[in-house]
């Protein structure tokens, strides 16, 4: 299907791009702690920023610099509620010759963009992975299972979607099917792997191949090599 080819290059491309950025900005971070100073400051104030999702408080620091100077400087980290009280002392780090870049000695004032970015990314990248990953994987299995398994004839029941899927405004379909063994008497059912395409109209027998895992008759695969790749 074309549009989970697009999908898992666009998730895959865009969770290497975020671990690429959380990479550069966790490398940036060291830089900065290794070159900083350190000072205390006094949250002075908060900066009030407004979304959907309501107001959140980024606090307004100041101290002083080496040099004497007095440096005020909003973090850029904004929190609700306020991580700080107004008046409170803090550990402010920043570079002597770019004071106005300081930060708050905090782990999510420091660390808090690289972390979330990198766990966005990793996010992406395993959805991105996981759509290719798993049909290449039920693909192995399938011919594994065609080559060394047990091959049964069951019983077509139905079809029915497979709502737990939904790409592009579509579910896929499953084709179930049911098989009696002879020597337990147990009524045993089997679902196949997704078919995007309702493949109904295409099933023109009642006998549908199943092969069986030897050792683990929990493992199977239903064989729907006789329907098209794709519906007309």
């Amino acid at each position: 299907m074309k549009a989970l080819d697009i999908l898992k290059y666009v998730f895959s491309l865009l969770g290497i791009g975020m671990l690429v950025g959380a990479l550069f900005l966790y490398q940036g971070t060291r830089s900065f702690l290794a070159e900083a100073a350190r000072t205390e400051g006094t949250v002075v104030n908060f900066l009030q920023t407004y979304s959907d999702h309501g107001v959140t408080y980024a606090p307004v620091v100041h101290f002083v610099n080496r040099n004497s100077e007095t440096i005020v400087f909003v973090s850029s980290t904004a929190t609700n509620p306020p991580a700080y009280a107004k008046g409170e002392k803090v550990e402010v780090l920043y570079f002597p010759a770019k004071a106005q870049e300081a930060r708050i000695n905090s782990f999510f004032s420091l660390w808090g963009g690289p972390v979330i970015l990198g766990a966005m990314g990793a996010i992406f990248f395993l959805i991105g992975a996981g759509v290719t990953l798993v049909p290449m994987l039920k693909k192995q299995q399938g011919e594994y299972l065609k080559e060394q398994g047990r091959a049964i004839e069951t019983e077509f029941k139905s079809v029915r979607v497979n709502g737990a899927v939904f790409v592009n405004g579509r579910n896929p379909f499953r084709v179930l099917t049911q098989w009696k063994d002879p020597s337990s008497s147990q009524v045993r059912q089997f679902e196949s792997n997704d078919v995007w395409y309702d493949p109904t109209n295409h099933i023109n027998s009642q006998r549908i191949r199943v092969f069986l895992d030897k050792k683990n008759p929990k493992k199977y695969y239903v064989d729907l090599s006789f329907l098209p790749k794709s519906e007309e």
